[in-house]
């Protein structure tokens, strides 16, 4: 220990590392059981500190806390640009004695199955995994361990009977609904997402494995396709972390059970933000909560370091009604749509949407929204909150004349004419869009979408297929009606149209002919993922369908 005296007389003393350590553990009291373990692994050699928080399920304040005490009895080397730590080789005997950290016991496993799986089940899950679109921040994404994805899979497998059940996933960027499809390729599974590219992704898994997984969209600030409502024996979520994003995913869970149905949670909190954690779970218990389990550190993250890079598993059973609805759409941690949040649209902003779409009387704008369908002659909305899905719900949801949007000038769907081009071909049977980049200024767009039905009988244009013979465009028009009546009566009215007779039989072949994929046909539009909207859309006005109809009324 080393003595400093300074001129006011204070013993300023550095204390030895392993007295300063030991400090440490004494202050943590029966949870050093965890400062010891890291303490072990530093011992046994070379980790970075992202590899001792997620391993240790430890804050990384805590972590640092206990790095900064190692003092000089730690050595840091960098290796392709991750910095490295360990106790030195020469210091290593003495912790190892004093600290006793060859005798620790192992943690108890949550989920031995898990254990039990086959090494391809593990390769197939790392390499989707790999594979997941990248974390969007503005959504709190922080991706799940492959071997916590597997482990979630391997608890209910092992904790309820699955067979004829219905497992529900509201959000999986983690993709725990191919685990557990690949572990049970009968079972069925809806996943909810707002997600587009997350949804794509699990789809196309879901394609190329043979799994039956369902995939719908939905913002649950906005609500639930109404197709899964009651639906589920399970619903598994890993929520915004805030005791407002825990308290929505889990009302809107509830919502979707069975009578007997479980809600799972992925949750975690600091221990050293306690009452961040009992706030959450307050909220639970408003909501009727029975919490049968909590498994504590059940799950790993690469990310989220604050609190320990992990989360608890809570296993929650609903007796009461608590319920939601629509409220403040702040619910993250991170970006335009968290509590701290404060950045709604200038002044200079909402002149300028208004100056873009005519109007014979002052309109007022709007928050998006795409729950039920858009009226009127015009509309002004501002979508500035928009993490990139909304812009085409909202889109699909208007009926109007001319409708503008206020967006981020760094929207995902004007970032290049490419992505401009793709949203204006998926909306093309119903609206043209105009895009205004940097109005008015570098953080502002506005999208003007102009109805073809309205502009076509002012300027036929001959490269277009007329407003009201466009299947897709009745589609989009109706994007909350059920696909496949919507589908049918639109044949129908075309056929009339053109002299031709079709019955309601008749159409409805032609639909299950057409069809991309035939479950879809129950559904609505608006909940459809993107990429199968585009799907469907193409396939309702493909040239097939026009030359089938065309034999069906010559009969």
């Amino acid at each position: 220990m080393e003595h400093h005296i300074a001129e006011d007389g204070v013993d300023h003393t550095t204390p030895e590392p392993r007295v300063a350590v030991a400090a440490l553990i004494r202050a943590a009291g029966v949870h050093g059981l965890r400062l010891r373990r890291v303490l072990a692994m530093l011992v046994a050699g070379w980790h970075s500190v992202e590899d001792l928080i997620r391993t240790q399920a430890t804050p990384r304040r805590t972590v640092e806390e206990l790095l900064a005490a190692t003092g000089t009895d730690l050595g840091r080397r960098r290796v392709d640009g991750r910095e490295l730590v360990r106790i030195r080789p020469e210091c290593a005997a003495d912790y190892r004695a004093e600290f006793a950290t060859a005798e620790l016991p192992a943690p108890v496993d949550q989920a031995p199955a898990a254990a039990r799986l086959s090494e391809s089940l593990r390769a197939a899950v790392r390499a989707d995994v790999a594979a997941v679109p990248p974390p969007m921040a503005a959504l709190d994404h922080v991706q799940a361990t492959p071997e916590s994805v597997l482990r979630r899979a391997a608890w209910l497998a092992s904790h309820y009977d699955l067979d004829n059940a219905s497992v529900l996933f509201l959000g999986d960027h983690d993709l725990t609904s191919t685990a557990l499809g690949r572990l049970h390729p009968d079972l069925a599974i809806t996943v909810v997402d707002v997600d587009d590219r997350v949804l794509a992704h699990i789809d196309r898994i879901a394609e190329r494995e043979g799994l039956r997984i369902r995939c719908l969209h939905a913002d649950l600030r906005f609500g639930l396709p109404p197709s899964v409502l009651g639906t589920s024996d399970l619903v598994f979520t890993d929520p915004p972390y805030t005791p407002e994003g825990v308290g929505l995913f889990t009302a809107r869970a509830a919502e979707c059970l069975r009578d007997g149905g479980r809600v799972l949670i992925a949750y975690g909190y600091s221990d050293r933000t306690p009452a961040l954690g009992l706030k959450v779970q307050q909220r639970l218990h408003r909501l009727g909560m029975l919490f049968e389990a909590i498994l504590p550190d059940f799950d790993r993250y690469d990310g989220a370091q604050a609190v320990g890079s992990a989360s608890d598993l809570y296993v929650c059973r609903p007796l009461g009604s608590g319920t939601t609805r629509r409220g403040d759409t702040r619910i993250y941690t991170h970006g335009p749509q968290s509590g701290e949040s404060t950045g709604g649209p200038s002044a200079a902003a909402l002149d300028a949407l208004r100056g873009l779409v005519s109007a014979p009387t002052p309109l007022p704008v709007v928050e998006a929204e795409w729950t039920s369908p858009t009226t009127g002659d015009a509309a002004l909305i501002d979508a500035m909150a928009d993490p990139g899905p909304w812009l085409f719900r909202v889109l699909a949801a208007a009926n109007t004349r001319q409708l503008g949007m206020l967006v981020r000038n760094n929207h995902p769907d004007l970032l290049d004419a490419a992505a401009q081009r793709a949203l204006s071909d998926l909306v093309g049977a119903k609206f043209r869009l105009k895009f205004h980049r940097s109005t008015p200024d570098g953080r502002h767009a506005v999208v003007v979408a102009s109805s073809i039905a309205a502009s076509s009988a002012a300027e036929p244009d001959a490269t277009r297929p007329a407003a009201e013979s466009s299947i897709a465009g009745a589609l989009l028009r109706k994007a909350h009606g059920r696909i496949a009546n919507v589908w049918r009566e639109a044949l129908i009215r075309r056929e009339s149209a053109r002299g031709r007779t079709l019955t309601k039989n008749q159409a409805r072949d032609l639909v299950l002919a057409s069809a991309p994929r035939r479950d879809e046909l129950d559904l609505r539009l608006i909940d459809l993922p993107r990429h199968r909207v585009a799907a469907v859309l193409a396939a309702a006005d493909q040239p097939a369908a026009e030359d089938a109809s065309a034999a069906g009324s010559a009969e």
